[in-house]
């Protein structure tokens, strides 16, 4: 059974939020994320844990959005080697379309020198997902302290998840289910029976956090590009992310600490 089928099931059970009062109430385009791969039964327990408080979003009576995000990288691989070797400054771009509604955004996550992660975005064509326009190379070229960026990045991978909301305060904690990657040659991988779960807040750990480590569970290094190209290409150092590719049921062949 797909873990979305308990996730709806456990969403079901809180009040709703909406758009706009989840917006207001975690405006975090600086944040700290810490992400963590679980099942569904451990995650009903961690949102038990809880109690009060929890509201999961909701639009037009909808609790569940299927996303599909398009990774650019370079034809070095220079964001996914950023992220495989720990850069403290590092980027990752991207589109994301919202298939619900269908819009799409443009979105540049650069990592900063803290731990930290800054999101910048613009509004772009649902049609141009799959490619940097003149206006999108030149937005990427805005945020990224790397010549010729800009020109370089190429459509390297897609995923393919839906997505499930919850709201505790001014945290958020983000559950994808269902996710399947699809390298840009047409190989595909997915987690058919894990969730990808990521609290998301402005400050240090969170009561969600702290739900989640009653259960057991611990903040893994996960991304998932850099995860759904490891293990379609295993011939990448993946050496940061062997934890949740033994996970996911599958040994990396390459293991060694990336040069």
């Amino acid at each position: 059974m797909s873990p979305l089928v308990p996730l709806v099931q456990l969403a079901g059970g809180h009040h709703p939020i909406s758009l706009d009062e989840a917006v207001d109430g975690a405006a975090m385009m600086t944040r700290t994320d810490r992400k963590y791969l679980v099942g569904p039964d451990q995650l009903a327990a961690a949102v038990a844990g809880l109690r009060d408080g929890v509201r999961v979003l909701e639009i037009e009576g909808h609790r569940a959005f299927p996303y599909r995000t398009v990774y650019f990288d370079t034809p070095d691989l220079v964001s996914y080697m950023g992220a495989a070797r720990g850069r403290p400054h590092r980027f990752k771009v991207r589109t994301r379309t919202y298939l619900d509604s269908g819009t799409c955004w443009l979105e540049v996550k650069v990592r900063n020198g803290r731990d930290q992660t800054v999101k910048h975005r613009m509004e772009y064509r649902v049609d141009d997902a799959d490619v940097l326009t003149a206006d999108g190379r030149a937005f990427v070229a805005e945020l990224v302290d790397l010549p010729g960026v800009g020109r370089e990045l190429r459509a390297t991978l897609a995923t393919a998840y839906t997505r499930t909301t919850f709201v505790v305060d001014a945290m958020r904690m983000t559950v994808d289910a269902d996710l399947v990657c699809t390298h840009a040659d047409g190989r595909s991988v997915g987690a058919p029976d894990l969730l990808v779960v990521e609290t998301k807040s402005a400050g240090p750990t969170t009561p969600l956090d702290r739900s989640l480590w009653a259960e057991g569970l611990r903040p893994v290094s996960i991304s998932k590009y850099a995860v759904g190209m490891a293990l379609l290409d295993p011939s990448l150092p993946a050496h940061k992310w062997t934890r949740v590719l033994r996970r996911l049921g599958r040994t990396p062949l390459n293991e060694r600490t990336p040069r």
